[in-house]
């Protein structure tokens, strides 16, 4: 039987048609709609809620999500073991109880079967729906893929069916038995889309954001629910308005139609992620070129109505303003208006990730995180609830470092110095921070010291002043 045009042109081998799909922009379609039915998963969704930046930050969650992706596909096999490794390290840490008092475990087998699950159906649905199926043989290889991935996780690949005709009747049974409208489905379907701040390149126009994510937002709802499966929307009681399912369908149809007759770089991850400014790889390319000049004009019009329509609310105390804004930008990572260990947890994964540390550094990292953490808490947990609320934190005596915030400098500083020198060269500070040297940093010697750079870390963290290389690294949507 030949190949669907659709289908890669080369004879697949270890996640070759995996990664012709997920190097594709549409495969967000797939990867969002997946993202619904991972959350509806009561172990996934606690997991979701208790510990993911998904909500507030949800460019840096498609940012990583797209760099792991790229890592598990790799040609080069060690890059995928390393990068397995790493993701197995992060999700050992992720373990609780949910609100309902049920235990979740982010290295639960069954859960783990169901994320691939839910990818690999999701990939084929998308297929469907965007003019071009997948054969039989391409639909299997593409399952086999995926029971791979599991195997490369370490599992033993047994929490998906052996055999694609028996993948189906698992799918159906988990949805109709396992699945549940949460708040982690919640939160991805109303709070992410309604919520979502601008993209790196669009942060200068707030005003433009704001009109396009009151129209984006509630099509990208309508068409993601749209696209579910119905039995799950109908357990769920979930509605579309109407016309969504036939949004739903023109929307993958032209993006099937797109990928197939456009040039393949028009439509690659890479270039969407250009446009936005996600990608590591590119900070000026002709996305980002484009998208700057179109929004040049409009940046005076946002800036006109800013000042038109600035708030002229009560006067606030400058020090309040300036600790309250220091604790929702930087110490409240996972956006629920408290600080807890998983804000802190996920400061040192956005780290480890970034640097894609080794075993043994990532343990000195989240160590020196943990101990930063009691030491927030003895000083600030006012009330000994174990969390720490804005107004304890701003109205604190006391700034939080200590001990523990230096010894975080050091890890962090020790990570980023990769050959030794005991000096954070320019290459080496961009790839930690996306962004070049500021030059009162360096004291024109071309380089960062350890003294240098633990005390701009330190003053960062103590919220007196704004720093373009940690604003980047930690206050980023």
């Amino acid at each position: 039987m030949t190949q669907p045009t659709d289908a890669p042109t080369t004879v697949p081998q270890a996640a070759v048609v995996l990664r012709h799909y997920v190097s594709q922009a549409r495969w967000g379609l797939a990867a969002t709609r997946a993202s619904v039915l991972e959350a509806a998963h009561p172990q996934i969704g606690a997991a979701l809620v208790g510990n993911s930046t998904f909500v507030a930050r949800p460019w840096r969650r498609l940012r990583n999500t797209m760099m792991s992706t790229r890592r598990l596909v790799d040609d080069d096999e060690q890059v995928r073991l390393r990068e397995a490794a790493r993701l197995n390290r992060l999700h050992q840490r992720i373990s609780g109880t949910d609100a309902h008092g049920r235990p979740y475990d982010a290295m639960d087998p069954e859960a783990r079967g169901w994320v691939m699950a839910t990818l690999f159906e999701s990939t084929v649905t998308m297929c469907r729906l965007g003019g071009h199926p997948l054969d039989p043989p391409t639909q299997q290889r593409l399952y086999d893929e995926f029971r791979e991935m599991l195997v490369l996780m370490g599992d033993d690949g047994s929490s998906l069916p052996a055999t694609l005709q028996e993948f189906w009747p698992y799918y159906d049974d988990t949805i109709s038995r396992r699945l549940e409208f949460n708040e982690a489905v919640h939160a991805v379907l109303h709070r992410v889309f309604a919520e979502v701040p601008p993209p790196p390149a669009l942060r200068g126009h707030p005003t433009a954001w704001a009109a396009i994510r009151a129209l984006a937002g509630p099509l990208a709802t309508a068409i993601t629910v749209a696209s579910l499966p119905e039995t799950y929307r109908r357990q769920a009681r979930l509605t579309t308005p109407p016309g969504a399912q036939a949004l739903m369908h023109g929307v993958h149809l032209a993006a099937g139609l797109a990928t197939h007759w456009l040039p393949a770089a028009w439509t690659q991850v890479g270039t969407f992620m250009d446009v936005l400014d996600l990608d590591d790889d590119d900070d000026d390319g002709p996305g980002s070129r484009l998208l700057g000049a179109l929004l040049h004009q409009a940046s005076r019009v946002s800036a006109l109505l800013q000042h038109l329509t600035a708030d002229a609310g009560p006067p606030v105390s400058s020090a309040r303003r300036s600790a309250e804004r220091f604790f929702t930008e930087v110490l409240d990572q996972t956006g629920d208006g408290h600080l807890a260990w998983p804000d802190l947890a996920a400061m040192a994964r956005e780290i480890a990730t970034r640097l894609d540390m080794d075993a043994q550094t990532e343990a000195r990292l989240f160590t020196a995180y943990a101990d930063w953490w009691r030491e927030l808490q003895t000083s600030l947990d006012t009330d000994g609830d174990g969390r720490i609320t804005r107004h304890e934190y701003a109205t604190a005596a006391t700034t939080p470092a200590g001990p523990a915030l230096i010894k975080i400098a050091d890890v962090l500083f020790d990570a980023t110095d990769t050959d030794g020198d005991q000096v954070i060269s320019a290459g080496e500070h961009q790839k930690l921070f996306r962004t070049a040297f500021d030059h009162e940093l360096t004291g024109g010697g071309g380089g960062l010291s350890r003294a240098a750079f633990v005390r701009e870390f330190l003053t960062f963290m103590a919220g007196r002043h704004r720093s373009a290389a940690y604003d980047h690294l930690l206050t980023e949507g």
